[in-house]
């Protein structure tokens, strides 16, 4: 009997190890229940606060749990599983009304009123770049445009010819396909290419948004499951992944960047590291209202300047880069959950789903991936890296950037997937502009 007890105590004690040492995230699993109840409770009865307390605790339960449900569930692990989670089943739990009002308004404050989205960008961006390499740094920069530059006319051929195939006409499928897949994103696309149209073929300007959002949301996800398969690919072929690094180096030593990972951490540097990336962004778009370039153009330029001609100190280089390695391995999937309430509409993305149109939107996409996979093998880049970087220029622009580089875990090729999506994009959204002139 006493044998009995003390199996029987041992079985259970056990158990509850076992359930103590599952983790959400980082979290163990009885806090993490513990937080959760707190936090939706306080949803329920009005006192989550609509700012960026309240916002930043649901998307973190919500993007914690999600991201590490995306990491179990097989198949689905490895093609950003994690990332496809965390943005569209938000976005369906707000299309079915599974949102309680005071969650919306909470996330609705954290990433509109407080501009997370833009803050999450501008570190790291500021970090990657001022962590990274110089030599690796200017290589990337000047050999990236050649698979961008490849990877946008194989997109707009293959969609075209595709969409052909289905009886859809070269100009619907150029214009209201192919252009908001790689336009840059809503706002930044989307937004100013249907004000464009708007005004050139005189219809409202909503007409035109509805038509062509759906085309880049979903030529965002075939990017997002296209880099996690890449991210597969590059651990099975080792040869093809610079594990993060764009541009291949003879020098190892080029690869790991300038020591300041292997640094310890010191937290007043990060924020001053905090202080360089927010004073980076406020620059551009100060200048933006002289020059005429986009803000996020002119930070990412500032930035690599400022690291090529060796102008920051080396300790505030190490302070944003610890800070980015913080923000990207902490904020990533919390983020993602507040772009898929608030900028990824699931009715949109239901209603164009039809075979010929998912069709033409990927095979878009995917001449695009595979353009520049296989001229970065020429351009002495890592063509899992190339592929992954033009990958987005398909999609949503900085929200689409997040998405896809967290699904193939490359957070560091951030600086040259903003500029694949902000130069890219912004060229994109003039070129259909003058031929939009010329054919109407």
């Amino acid at each position: 009997m006493l044998n009995a007890k003390k199996t029987e105590q041992s079985t259970n004690s056990g158990i509850f190890s076992t359930i103590c040492n599952y983790k959400i995230g980082t979290i163990p699993l009885p806090l993490y229940v513990v937080l959760s109840i707190v936090v939706i409770g306080a949803s329920f009865v009005g006192k989550l606060p609509a700012d960026m307390i309240g916002g930043f605790a649901i998307i973190m339960v919500m993007g914690m749990f999600l991201g590490d449900i995306g990491t179990k569930i097989p198949i689905l692990k490895t093609i950003g599983g994690p990332a496809i989670l965390a943005i569209f089943v938000p976005s369906y739990l707000l299309y079915a009304n599974l949102l309680n009002p005071s969650i919306v308004k909470s996330i609705t404050g954290l990433m509109k009123t407080s501009n997370f989205l833009y803050l999450y960008i501008s570190v790291l961006v500021a970090g990657s770049i001022l962590g990274m390499n110089r030599k690796v740094l200017i290589q990337g920069f000047i050999r990236m445009f050649i698979p961008l530059i490849v990877g946008t006319l194989a997109a707009i051929a293959a969609g075209v010819l595709v969409g052909l195939l289905f009886g859809y006409s070269p100009y619907r499928t150029f214009f209201f396909i192919v252009i908001p897949i790689v336009g840059g994103g809503i706002g930044e696309g989307i937004l100013p290419l249907s004000l464009s149209y708007a005004e050139i073929l005189k219809q409202p300007q909503s007409e035109f948004i509805a038509q062509m959002i759906p085309a880049a949301l979903l030529g965002n996800v075939v990017a997002i499951i296209s880099s996690g398969l890449l991210k597969r690919l590059g651990e099975q072929k080792t040869e093809l992944s610079g594990n993060g690094t764009l541009v291949k180096s003879g020098d190892v030593s080029d690869i790991t960047g300038e020591q300041n990972i292997n640094k310890p951490v010191e937290f007043p540097l990060m924020g001053a590291g905090l202080l360089i990336a927010c004073s980076l962004f406020i620059f551009g778009g100060f200048a933006s209202k002289f020059i005429g370039i986009p803000g996020p153009i002119i930070m990412i330029f500032t930035a690599a300047l400022l690291k090529v001609s060796k102008l920051m100190p080396a300790k505030m280089e190490q302070g944003a880069f610890h800070l980015y390695k913080f923000v990207s391995s902490s904020l990533t999937f919390p983020l993602m959950v507040g772009l898929g309430v608030l900028f990824v509409p699931w009715k949109d993305l239901v209603a164009a789903i039809t075979p010929a149109y998912i069709v033409i939107c990927m095979s878009t996409v995917l001449a695009m991936i595979a353009s520049g996979f296989f001229i970065g093998k020429y351009v002495n880049m890592y063509p899992v890296e190339s592929a992954i970087v033009t990958a987005c220029h398909s999609g949503l622009g900085g929200t689409g950037d997040v998405a896809i580089l967290s699904a193939s875990n490359r957070m560091e090729l951030m600086p040259f997937a903003q500029i694949s999506t902000r130069i890219g994009g912004a060229s994109m959204i003039v070129v259909a502009t003058i031929l939009m002139k010329m054919f109407s």
